[in-house]
């Protein structure tokens, strides 16, 4: 049985039903999740934001660890978990943390870009693998540790230009997260908007726990643009939405892959019908071809998922910890054949492993890392999407 340790930081109340099950499973070690683990166990901490401003996509992956696996090529997998409650300065202790003192060979994590961005620090000093749950973007040289899961913003933002684009799309309005995440959508849409013959006419920024967006929707609404993009993450996405529609506003409103939740439809609810979304293509799998090869691991996504779950609570943000697994599964065994668990050699050789290119069919796309791409995903891990009476309707 994998074992879970919960870091003593952040309230996860909002996550009880994982929290329980990890419970149960530490109970019945009788207290031996406290001793040192055997050293050719295999140690993974995971690092999620399931308090605070991200919680929405943090309580998910959360919930998601249902399917960490026990063992891994015949190796025990214990699994220590901590909340950095939205908090980047947390995220650092809890990566440092498990490091020092759980010995971790790698780490999952975490959701919130700012503490992705954190713990990829700690990560890159100590020579430790990380597998991202944020699209982060990191200085040229400071990533060779780091792996992520989510489409980077490049990919989706290049989705969502064509379709501007398509629908003859002249000048858009931008109003995002005044924080990295917003910033990567302003750098992205400089890359691609204009060559596209886009003008972004005006860019407005809120932090990611206002409830008040009404002065900067104010003035997008004044700059007349042809379509607006949210560059936010979570149910905090949906407030400019709702805003721009209670000021009258009906042109095109674009989201990120960061929006994809069913809180988001939720707290939403008649202002986002409507909403176009560059998205991961876990989230309408049964609406995707059979030959698309991510169509079967997704379906088995949704199913395990809602089985514990409930149905209709597919999530994107799961599914990227569910497509960890995958990569963790391919990756030791590769690893194990050169070096122990516990060992600095076997952290070289897993991310050496990833490096080679073999292709990893996933949920969200089919990931070919290699040392100079860290994403390791094309066109088959983005889709277009709406919302359709409620629901998430692949846009054809």
């Amino acid at each position: 049985m994998s074992k879970f340790r919960f870091a003593p930081m952040g309230d996860l109340a909002r996550g009880a039903r994982a929290l329980l099950l990890a419970a149960l499973a530490t109970t019945a070690l009788s207290g031996a999740v406290l001793s040192s683990a055997a050293w050719a166990d295999i140690n993974v901490g995971v690092i999620v934001s399931a308090t605070g401003s991200t919680a929405a996509l943090g309580i998910p992956m959360q919930n998601a660890m249902i399917f960490m696996p026990k063992e891994i090529n015949g190796e025990k997998v214990n699994v220590f978990f901590g909340d950095d409650a939205s908090d980047p300065s947390t995220a650092t202790n809890l990566a440092r943390r498990m490091i020092t003192q759980d010995k971790v060979d790698l780490i999952i994590g975490s959701c919130m870009t700012g503490a992705a961005i954190a713990i990829a620090g700690v990560a890159n000093e100590n020579g430790v693998p990380q597998i991202a749950m944020s699209p982060i973007m990191l200085p040229e040289g400071t990533d060779a540790w780091t792996f992520r899961m989510p489409q980077p913003v490049s990919l989706m933002a290049k989705a969502l230009i064509d379709n501007m684009a398509e629908k003859g799309v002249k000048r858009l309005g931008y109003v995002g997260f005044s924080d990295a995440w917003g910033d990567f959508w302003v750098k992205e849409f400089d890359t691609y908007g204009p060559a596209a013959g886009i003008e972004m006419v005006a860019q407005e920024r809120y932090g990611r726990a206002d409830t008040s967006v009404t002065g900067q929707v104010l003035k997008l609404v004044a700059s007349r643009p042809d379509a607006v993009l949210v560059g936010a993450s979570g149910t905090a996405s949906a407030l400019p939405q709702i805003e721009l529609r209670k000021r009258g506003y009906t042109g095109p409103i674009y989201q990120t892959h960061g929006s994809v939740s069913a809180d988001f439809i939720r707290i939403g609810g008649k202002d986002v019908e409507g909403a176009i979304l560059a998205s991961g293509p876990v989230n309408v799998a049964e609406q995707l071809p059979d030959t698309a090869e991510v169509k079967t691991p997704g379906m088995d996504f949704i199913t395990r998922y809602e089985a514990e779950y409930g149905e209709g609570n597919r999530n994107q943000f799961a599914a990227h910890l569910y497509d960890a697994v995958k990569v963790l599964e391919q990756a030791v065994p590769k690893a194990m054949e050169t070096a122990k668990p516990g060992t600095p050699e076997f952290k070289v050789a897993f991310k050496d492993a990833l490096e080679q290119g073999d292709p990893i069919v996933a949920s969200q796309g089919v990931y070919r890392f290699t040392p100079t791409d860290h994403f390791g995903l094309d066109e088959r891990g983005r889709v277009l999407i709406t919302v359709k009476d409620g629901a998430w309707q692949l846009i054809q």
